[in-house]
């Protein structure tokens, strides 16, 4: 008896470690009608699944039920509030969008480990109305490039679509902008030009299924989708059969642009066409763009007005506008900006009418590299002048575009730099918010990873969680705390992830003060990762002298030249400028303290834990070559200017602690990633090598020629 007595107490033991999660139910109250209701409730029931909970189809018996609804008029839209009583978990949305984000929250504890008896009351509500990522479609792309071509098959495969989707959900984002040249005819045949479109019937449907899927996935996760083509631009097919816009196809651009009657009605009719097939896309994006050449801003303005305008006019259905700003204020393509330009755009903008909501009128933060400084030095083609904002607007708004050709192959993030980025530029009432992505990089397959067995992702963005979640949860609430990130780290990797964000953190300044050190302006001018510039015709890493001789594009910085210059007249900077010798401290302090934090960090088991881990490394030597190459540059350029022994033996031991810093680099990148395919040296037809790939260990000659350099400046000063 006693033995029975004990086995009956050791299973209950079992029971109560192993059984009880399993033998709660839920019962999940919804409107199966509502899309996004539907939506939300499939995700929750994933996440109870998940972590040992039974969902119940009956009302009766359950152990705890878990209210979903819109609750209208109490609730801001996008906001949501999580109430628990009990065994009652009511979710509510201000509307749709905001009940997904709401049970999304909900699923996120739950994940967390988080019981349902231990859920916390909480309401959240959204800081930017626009959240947006920017997504290039590899076909008709910007640029003929073999980087984006690779993309190809991962893009049409509605999976990825919805993981993308999924994943823009989980971090608030509410609009996902799609671009290329010319989408019409890979999703309509236009009626009235059938010759335009270059598929059969099989081929055309398999494009319509496509595009359906991605615009119903992203209406039930509550996410507006837009168009952004470039123009003038057609099918090829339609140029042939014509006779007409002979550059106006892929892959020309920064073309002329061919205004004649034909060209419009056949880009009229078919906006309009796709406008009625697709009725949950949600908007179109309208741009003066690349084959515009020879136009004026007033025939650019018109032009519009003559095609889409009329088109979204005439729409039995409401459709949400972005305009892209600024337009070239010249006849060529160039991107100058002027005053004049600004008050013609503003003039069209305000007398759109038809729009449904604002409009998200969106320059580029910092041309093509939003990720340096959050100070805002100008946008596409020069300075941004305050006619957009001063008087303040009343149907739109200004959202930033933040464009990343700078990193992205290693992971990346830096909550204290959108934190501060939205404060300085997207407070104000004029400001809608922000749209996250990239001209040169398509997030889809990935061509980075080297070691795949053990990986936890199976597409490219999946590998840059952290960037997506802070931009996205960021721009939601920017007063979300590095906790919420930290716990992921620790859902991921338990203890040992508990250091990663802060690291991250340190090591992630190092691409954003590049950036604001070396001016850069359009995409291929600077790749942050892998401290490249363009140098006359093609991508080559930035040699000691470009280094030393580029401006700078943050206006509190101070260039390597004009450094040693006011050095050599005895002359100060002002407080709060950052003098080179500043920032190779900032760099050397931070990346230090980047590579202590992961010391130590057992990555055994996980290799997702070992390349988070190799990231934060790479980044941080990164920082610790450039801190020492600018130190280096210094004493070179005082030695130039003064000469001086000391100056020309410091001049050589940094930039040989610089090659020794870049051989950490290779010697952690090499064995984990692969040859890379980067638009940036293969989307040029000046490039050199056509089929050129980027790693680190490939450009280290470039790197070693600085040292050689040195010496050889040594030697002869020297002989002089």
């Amino acid at each position: 008896m006693a033995n029975a007595a004990k086995l009956v107490m050791t299973l209950l033991a079992i029971i109560m470690m192993t059984g009880t999660a399993y033998a709660k139910s839920v019962y999940i109250v919804h409107d199966a009608l509502l899309p996004q209701s539907d939506y939300a409730s499939r995700r929750l029931a994933t996440a109870l699944e998940s972590q040992g909970y039974s969902v119940v189809n009956s009302p009766r018996g359950y152990d705890y039920l878990i209210s979903i609804a819109v609750n209208d008029h109490k609730l801001r839209p996008e906001a949501y509030t999580i109430k628990p009583e009990g065994r009652h978990v009511t979710v509510y949305g201000g509307d749709a969008r905001g009940m997904v984000y709401g049970v999304l929250a909900l699923a996120d504890d739950l994940r967390r480990g988080v019981a349902l008896d231990e859920v916390q009351a909480r309401t959240e509500a959204p800081r930017l109305p626009f959240r947006a990522i920017k997504h290039n479609f590899p076909w008709d792309s910007y640029r003929q490039s073999k980087a984006l071509d690779q993309h190809l098959a991962t893009t049409r495969d509605p999976a990825y679509w919805e993981a993308f989707l999924d994943m823009m959900a989980e971090n608030r984002f509410n609009s996902l902008t799609l671009w290329n040249l010319h989408p019409w005819t890979y999703m309509i045949r236009p009626r009235n030009f059938p010759e335009a479109s270059p598929f059969n019937n099989k081929e055309m449907e398999e494009w319509r299924h496509l595009h359906h899927e991605i615009f119903r996935m992203a209406r039930e996760r509550g996410i507006d989708t837009y168009l952004v083509p470039w123009n003038i631009y057609v099918s090829k097919e339609f140029a042939q059969a014509h006779d007409v816009g002979h550059e106006n196809f892929y892959p020309y651009y920064n073309s002329k642009g061919d205004t004649s009657e034909l060209i419009k009605r056949y880009v009229r009719e078919s906006v309009a066409q796709v406008l009625e097939e697709y009725p949950d896309l949600t908007g179109i994006g309208l741009a003066r763009s690349e084959a515009m050449g020879g136009m004026t801003a007033q025939q650019r303005d018109d032009w519009l007005a003559e095609t889409y305008h009329q088109a979204i006019r005439g729409a039995q259905r409401p459709v949400k506008i972005i305009e892209l700003v600024p337009p070239s204020s010249g006849l060529t393509m160039d991107g100058s900006t002027s005053v004049e330009t600004e008050q013609l755009t503003r003039k069209g903008v305000e007398a759109i009418d038809f729009a449904d909501g604002p409009i998200w009128l969106a320059p580029k933060f910092n041309w093509s590299h939003g990720h340096s400084t959050p100070t805002l030095v100008r946008v596409h083609g020069g300075e941004f002048g305050d006619t957009y904002y001063d008087p303040a607007p009343e149907n739109y708004k200004i959202t930033w575009i933040m464009r990343n050709e700078d990193f992205f192959a290693l992971r990346w993030g830096e909550p204290s730099f959108v934190r501060e980025h939205i404060k300085q530029n997207a407070t104000a009432s004029y400001v809608g918010g922000y749209i996250i992505g990239s001209d040169t990089y398509i997030p889809a397959l990935d061509y980075f990873t080297a070691i795949e067995k053990g990986v936890d992702w199976r597409f490219a963005f999946e590998r840059q969680w952290l960037f997506y979640k802070l931009w996205g949860r960021l721009m939601y609430n920017p007063t979300t705390p590095d906790a919420v990130f930290t716990q992921e780290f620790e859902r991921r990797y338990g203890a040992r992830g508990s250091n990663l964000l802060r690291a991250y953190e340190l090591a992630s300044k190092t691409p954003l003060r590049l950036a604001s050190l070396f001016n850069a302006t359009w995409d291929h001018t600077l790749y942050s990762e892998g401290m490249m510039s363009l140098a006359d015709t093609s991508m080559a890493y930035i040699s000691i002298d470009r280094l030393i001789e580029q401006p700078v594009l943050d206006p509190a910085y101070v260039s390597i030249a004009d450094y040693v210059d006011a050095t050599m007249k005895r002359q100060s900077f002002a407080a709060g400028r950052i003098t080179p010798p500043i920032l190779a401290d900032q760099l050397e302090a931070d990346c230090r303290e980047a590579l202590r934090l992961v010391e130590g960090i057992d990555t055994s088991g996980s290799t997702a834990l070992m390349y988070e881990v190799a990231d934060v490394k790479a980044w941080a030597h990164l920082g610790l070559h450039l801190a020492e190459k600018i130190r280096g540059a210094i004493a070179l350029q005082t030695y130039r200017k003064a000469g001086g022994a000391d100056n020309k033996t410091r001049a050589i031991a940094h930039l040989e602690r610089a090659l020794s810093q870049w051989d950490e680099v290779v010697a952690i990148t090499r064995p984990i990633y692969r040859d890379m395919l980067l638009t940036h040296m293969v989307g040029s037809s000046k490039a050199l090598q056509p089929d050129a790939v980027f790693h680190w260990a490939l450009i280290r000659p470039q790197v070693a020629a600085d040292l050689e350099l040195a010496r050889k400046t040594a030697r002869e000063h020297v002989q002089e």
